[in-house]
């Protein structure tokens, strides 16, 4: 957690641009100097061209005003362009801490992740590179060109402070009343869009299963919550913006009334009249442009609030002094674990260790925290208590791209990725095509590989395009394969397979042994289960035991089955049944001695 001191890399970013901010700001104080000039035009055509009829005074006037106008216009136009490399540059030294903080919290937080952040920083700097920026810059000339009017007559100072304090006050109101409206506006939408998003990964389970209409009440339901809530907003917000614009317009020609009074008087020129009218346009102009881009201003600043809770509650990975290449031994010291964003552990005081080149076999019945464990071993789950260690290092103080390679998952769910095949197997890293092949060969899918239109080179969807189950599930084995990891956990990596592909598993397992791989494998399949070193039973959390493998299981007709019956068997022998053959040696967490 971030100290409340430390700055995230956000606000560094905009720090970043302070420089550019402070440019911004000189041009805008030329900017506004320059828009004293058709008033001041108005004021000498009044006042001195007219009087003296002088063609040659009007069209040096003229010829000044018309440059002054170009180079007011090149110092907007350079401005303008300062701020969208201002947005431009936040956007790329904030995107990439960005996506990892959106990854890392995807890891640690429960539910479905989302993409909001990226969109929170497109908001953000839309508004810094757009004209509604432009009014906070300006709003501080305000006092300037009211004490020009006070110069010109304190009537016409107070009647222009009256005005700017009338249109400030409509500004505020206009916060106060549809702050809450858009932001709970903004919260309805990111949902709305979540549900629709996950609808969509999902498309062939609504159509299959007719879902659709139930799942689109529900999407339309928050939508509907979402445009009500934005509509209110708006019609609160365009009502004020209608009566500032009136408002701003009746008092540009209110102060000619003013003018036309004290000129009567004769304590006002005519042209002073008119250059009066003109500066209370532009005193006043800022105030309405701030109320019609509050909308845009509340939505920047939503997001930059989503943003930097974000980067607070995800801070960036600490350098670490980088640690030599890991062996495959790991430790699990009294380890309490539970899946992100839940606080009743599924995994209690677990301590197991294991020798290189020992394969393990997990098993137990449904929601007995075999994935836990298996996420937990590789670092993707945080533990609540105790240590994980691989090769005698805390697993938390490897960097991820650093132990990566070192290590092979298979999920339960293969996820694929757009790109090759060879792409996907090489974790989309720099490829080396012996390696590809030698992991397509280890989990038994280079021929089939082959078959496809392009070979390696055929591109697939993250879906896995045409490929079936038990080919994306081979195709995830050949990934976490690459580069011979000296540690492989697989989640039930037979789920999915065919009489051939279970082969193919078995014939991958007896290489990784050959090889010294240590093995963490998930399954209930009896022949798995003769392959493997030692069987470890998980029921309800709890390892119950972690015994060399003796055919606990005869039969597995399915997981919750299979689970139980190595429990029930290798309780027994451990018992010392009378019905078992030798007896087996004390069951023990520790690997046997040689």
């Amino acid at each position: 957690m971030a100290q409340p001191d430390d700055k995230t890399d956000l606000q560094k970013a905009l720090s970043n641009s302070r420089r550019a901010f402070l440019y911004i700001l000189l041009f805008s104080m030329f900017i506004n100097l320059l828009m004293l000039a058709p008033s001041i035009y108005m004021l000498q055509v009044y006042d001195r061209v007219i009087t003296t009829r002088s063609p040659e005074t009007l069209l040096m006037l003229t010829l000044v005003v018309v440059f002054l106008f170009v180079v007011m216009g090149s110092l907007d136009l350079v401005r303008s362009r300062i701020l969208v490399r201002v947005g431009n540059r936040l956007d790329m030294q904030i995107n990439e801490r960005l996506y990892q903080a959106t990854f890392k919290r995807a890891l640690l937080v429960s539910g479905k992740p989302s993409a909001q952040p990226f969109n929170d920083l497109t908001t953000l700097r839309q508004f810094l590179s757009g004209n509604g920026l432009f009014a906070f810059f300006d709003a501080p000339w305000i006092p300037v060109y009211i004490a020009i009017l006070t110069l010109f007559h304190p009537w016409f100072g107070i009647f222009a402070a009256v005005a700017a304090g009338i249109l400030l006050a409509l500004a505020w109101i206009n916060e106060k009343s549809t702050q809450s409206l858009l932001n709970e506006a903004n919260r309805e939408h990111v949902q709305s869009q979540d549900l629709a998003q996950s609808n969509l990964r999902n498309a062939e389970v609504l159509q299959a299963m007719g879902m659709l209409p139930h799942l689109l009440a529900r999407w339309r339901e928050k939508h509907h919550d979402y445009l009500v809530n934005q509509s209110r907003a708006s019609d609160r917000a365009g009502v004020l913006s209608n009566v500032s614009k009136t408002l701003r317009v009746l008092f540009q020609s209110l102060i000619l009334g003013l003018g036309a009074l004290l000129v009567i008087e004769g304590s006002l020129t005519g042209g002073m009249m008119i250059a009066g009218s003109i500066l209370m346009g532009r005193a006043l102009a800022p105030i309405d442009q701030m109320i019609g881009g509050w909308k845009g201003f509340v939505a920047a600043r939503t997001a930059h609030a989503r943003l930097q809770a974000l980067l607070v509650a995800v801070p960036s990975d600490p350098q670490r002094m980088p640690l030599p290449p890991p062996v495959g031994r790991l430790a699990l010291e009294a380890v309490t674990a539970a899946p992100p964003g839940d606080t009743l552990p599924t995994l209690w005081e677990l301590s197991l260790t294991v020798n290189p080149g020992e394969h393990i076999a997990i098993v137990g019945p449904s929601a007995a925290g075999k994935s836990t464990l298996a996420r937990v071993m590789l670092g993707v789950w945080p533990v609540q208590s105790g240590c994980v260690r691989i090769g005698g290092t805390d697993i938390g103080q490897w960097p991820r791209e650093r132990l990566g390679p070192f290590v092979g998952y298979l999920p339960q769910d293969v996820e694929l990725f757009d790109g090759s095949i060879s792409e996907n197997i090489a974790r989309f890293g720099d490829i080396d095509p012996t390696r590809v092949i030698e992991a397509a060969q280890k989990a038994g899918v280079h021929d089939m590989i082959l078959r496809q239109s392009a070979g390696y080179d055929t591109q697939i969807s993250g879906s896995g395009g045409v490929l079936s189950g038990g080919q994306r599930q081979r195709l995830g084995l050949a990934r976490a394969l690459y580069g011979n990891p000296v540690m492989v956990v697989l989640d039930e990596p037979d789920a999915n397979l065919d009489a051939s592909g279970e082969r193919a598993l078995l014939h991958c397992l007896r290489q990784l042994k050959s090889q010294g791989t240590t093995l963490f494998i998930i399954s209930h399949a009896p022949a798995i289960l003769d392959h493997v070193d030692r069987v470890l039973v998980l029921q309800e959390g709890r390892m119950v035991s972690c015994a060399p493998s003796r055919k606990p299981v005869a039969k597995a007709p399915d997981a919750q089955q299979a689970g139980s019956a190595a429990v029930h068997s290798i309780r027994m022998r451990a018992r010392g049944n009378a019905g078992d053959a030798p007896s087996l040696p004390p069951l023990s967490p520790e690997p046997p001695t040689p």
